[in-house]
């Protein structure tokens, strides 16, 4: 089974969950608001920074911010960014089996593996954003009662009920 890591699903989350709230915020911040625990969002949050997907501040009213928008966000990012290069197979990943002279598929993965990673690079965080039904958008935090933690996008209304 072809399978993302947990840490790249909560990348995911992290990072939508960032361009929804205003300013700087913190780990313990992000952990509350979204669930996950905060020792895995600022690991998560660590690595994000590392790859230049978020930006950090240091002192009193320090924390993390997107680099980018999510619109300018592949999926493909994130996945390269946690778990590394996308690769199928290990001679995909310029890596060598113990089979690699006599294998008849040595080379075959590459148009899969290329169609794939081209696949992942066209859908962005804005798009993954915008496919979360309103019904299952969490609610905004504390400081602003209310208000959808997701806000609508162009093509739905504000004032549109949930769904």
């Amino acid at each position: 089974m072809f399978k993302l890591s947990k840490l790249t699903d909560y990348a995911v989350v992290v990072l939508v969950r960032l361009a929804r709230m205003d300013g700087v915020q913190t780990s313990p911040g992000i952990a509350a608001a979204t669930g996950i625990p905060e020792p895995t969002v600022a690991k998560v949050l660590k690595i994000l920074a590392g790859s230049g997907l978020v930006s950090s501040q240091r002192g009193a009213r320090g924390g993390y911010r997107l680099a980018r928008p999510l619109a300018q966000v592949p999926v493909a990012d994130v996945i390269a960014a946690i778990d590394g290069p996308i690769a199928l197979t290990a001679c995909v990943d310029n890596g060598a089996c113990e089979s690699h002279g006599l294998c008849p598929m040595h080379g075959r993965w590459d148009p899969v593996n290329d169609a794939i990673e081209a696949a992942l690079s066209r859908i962005t965080l804005a798009d993954m954003d915008g496919a979360i039904p309103r019904a299952f958008r969490a609610p905004e935090i504390a400081s602003n009662p209310g208000r959808s933690a997701f806000a609508p996008h162009s093509d739905e209304p504000a004032d549109r009920p949930a769904a």
